[in-house]
């Protein structure tokens, strides 16, 4: 399930690295909770509209658009709860309107678009590596993360299948900062195949890693 947010323009500048403010406003929504975990089942956007880049940030002079995405129906339920009691986002942006839509169905082969940029990542020994999408081991990766996912949530994991459409023209990568850690992440839309119920769980909880602070949401 998803919801579709409608913000207000800003009043103060927005930083390149404003994903950590959309984590703070979720998890105060949500309220106490135990989703700080390493396999989230849920994903978010980035911001999307109309943007001005100035010097040190962002400016949305018409606003914005953000959605948030869960597998769980009830987590969507609660972040609603949440958003009515206290619709501030950052920024000086609050929503303004909530839209809600039930998880599409999806047939196996589906390109993905994305609504934040995929990031996949291994620990290898004692450094971590993060992965492009011009290279094929990333395919498996990517599948393993949704196998593992569809696994937690008592989901079929067989027969399912992610990897990156590459021949889409204008992929690319690039560095993403958060918490002042750097991060290279592919911006090339993903082909899934698989059932429709492992589509769908897909669209709704992400690809790759760390959907749980803005990576990898799918539109």
């Amino acid at each position: 399930m998803r919801i579709y947010l409608t913000l207000s323009k800003n009043t103060t500048e927005v930083p390149f690295d404003y994903p950590v403010n959309l984590v703070g406003a979720l998890h105060k929504w949500i309220g106490r909770n135990a989703l700080h975990d390493a396999l989230s089942l849920y994903s978010f956007s980035w911001l999307r509209g109309r943007v001005e880049t100035r010097e040190r940030g962002l400016t949305f002079p018409g606003g914005a658009l953000w959605f948030i995405s869960a597998y769980d129906t009830q987590l969507i339920k609660q972040i609603i709860g949440g958003i009515f009691e206290a619709p501030e986002v950052a920024f000086g942006m609050r929503v303004v309107e909530v839209t809600l839509r039930d998880t599409p169905v999806f047939s196996s082969g589906t390109r993905f678009f994305l609504g934040s940029p995929v990031l996949v990542k291994r620990n290898l020994e004692e450094r971590q590596r993060h992965y492009l999408y011009t290279e094929p081991e990333s395919d498996a990766l990517l599948t393993e993360t949704l196998q593992r996912k569809l696994a937690k949530a008592g989901l079929p994991t067989e027969g399912v299948a992610v990897r990156f459409d590459r021949a889409y023209p204008s992929a690319k990568t690039k560095l993403s900062t958060y918490r002042k850690i750097e991060n290279k992440v592919n911006y090339c839309p993903v082909i899934i195949e698989g059932s429709p119920e492992q589509l769908g769980f897909a669209w709704d909880v992400g690809v790759g890693n760390s959907t749980g602070i803005g990576f990898g949401s799918l539109q």
